[in-house]
C-alpha cells in the first residue's frame, strides 16, 4: 500500500485557525470537534487520496484539485507524485478561483 506525504500550505493552516476561532466564538466544544475531524481527514489522505472527488471547478481552474467535505467546509488538495498538498480549507458555499491558491 502506497503511503503519501501530506503537506499543509500556510494559507490552509491560516484557514483552519480562522474557522476554528469563528466556531469557538459560538461553541467551544463544536470548535474542538471540528478541528479534530479536519485533522483526522487530512491524516487519512496518507492512504488513498484519489478516493476523493475532483472538485467541480477543476475544468475552469485547469488543475486536478480534489476535496474532502466536513460539515460546511471543503478541504481542497492536489496530488503531486507521492505528496498530497492541502491548498485551502474553505466554506463550501465559496466558489474557487486561482487567486485563492496564489497567496
Amino acid at each position: 500500500m502506497r503511503k503519501y506525504h501530506v503537506e499543509i500550505t500556510e494559507i490552509a493552516e491560516s484557514d483552519i485557525r480562522e474557522i476554528f476561532e469563528f466556531i469557538y466564538g459560538d461553541n467551544k466544544t463544536a470548535a474542538i470537534k471540528w478541528v479534530e475531524e479536519i485533522e483526522r481527514q487530512i491524516d487519512s489522505l496518507e492512504k488513498f487520496p484519489r478516493r476523493c472527488a475532483v472538485i467541480p471547478e477543476a475544468q475552469e481552474l485547469g488543475e486536478k484539485y480534489r476535496y474532502l467535505i466536513y460539515g460546511n467546509y471543503r478541504t481542497i488538495f492536489r496530488i503531486e507524485g507521492a505528496k498530497v498538498i492541502i491548498m485551502r480549507v474553505i466554506h463550501s458555499a465559496r466558489l474557487l478561483d486561482m487567486q485563492m491558491f496564489e497567496k
